[in-house]
């Protein structure tokens, strides 16, 4: 019997810099004393919000400035360029099957985990599958596509990920109204749409430990000799960040219209 050389592993050192974020609300004593609601605890759900949207958005703008990207073409004009994407040229099943060959063409995994939103980062199995986050108005046209299964057709819905909205082909889309779009970019002036399509380990994001997220309220008259009549209060979040692409040939920007 003969024992194979085997193969050596290699790591690869991936760096980000990772940077803090944050907003606040002021609130005056007046406010506080004439509302009937707890302004405090209010003003924390929609921070929380803003915090949320905020880390969404800087996520977004760096995986839509991956390298792999495809222009719908159901206009049949061949678009090579943004600026080439047509009024016609929205999302169909077939842009879906084109993206999932380029994926598979790619040798990208499908996810068969997702992240769960709590502070444990544990993770949960769902059926495999590649991951598209598609805008409203994307996702209006692909119900239309052929062979869209909304979610309320799923054989299984134990694994349904929050904001999944259904699947096609080999993706399963979740609504984001966060989703990237350029403004007058395309052709005739049309405004430019992403819909971003997923493989497993494609990108990553990373937080300082401890100092992920936290919501600081600074009550009336903390301020001292600052606020020398008890009259201001603060409410407002403070987070690290960073979200790093990991591997360009595991996910792909598919720019298109939508239907007016």
């Amino acid at each position: 019997m003969t024992t194979p050389s085997g193969t050596t592993l290699s790591v690869t050192d991936v760096t980000a810099t990772i940077k803090q974020y944050g907003n606040f609300v002021r609130l005056s004593d007046v406010v506080q004393f004439n509302s009937i609601d707890p302004v405090l605890q209010e003003a924390a759900e929609v921070l929380g919000e803003n915090a949320g949207e905020t880390l969404d958005e800087l996520a977004r703008d760096v995986l839509t400035a991956g390298t792999t990207v495809q222009y719908s073409n159901e206009s049949g004009t061949n678009p090579d360029a943004r600026g080439s994407v047509g009024a016609s040229d929205i999302l169909s099943a077939t842009e879906i099957k084109k993206a999932v060959r380029t994926l598979q063409t790619n040798k990208a995994k499908k996810i068969t985990r997702i992240v769960n939103p709590d502070t444990g980062y544990n993770t949960s199995p769902i059926n495999a599958a590649y991951i598209g986050i598609v805008g409203p108005k994307g996702l209006y046209d692909l119900k239309g596509a052929t062979g869209w299964v909304p979610i309320e057709k799923y054989a299984n819905k134990a694994d349904v990920i929050d904001g999944e909205a259904g699947a096609l082909d080999e993706v399963r889309f979740i609504l984001s109204e966060k989703s990237k779009v350029w403004t007058g970019a395309g052709s005739g002036s049309i405004d430019v749409h992403a819909t971003l399509i997923l493989g497993a380990n494609a990108y990553g994001v990373s937080r300082i430990s401890g100092e992920a997220i936290k919501n600081i309220v600074k009550p009336l008259g903390s301020a001292g000799s600052a606020d020398p009549l008890d009259q201001r209060a603060t409410s407002g979040w403070k987070a690290t960040f960073v979200t790093k692409i990991l591997n360009e040939s595991a996910m792909l920007r598919l720019e298109h219209a939508v239907s007016s």
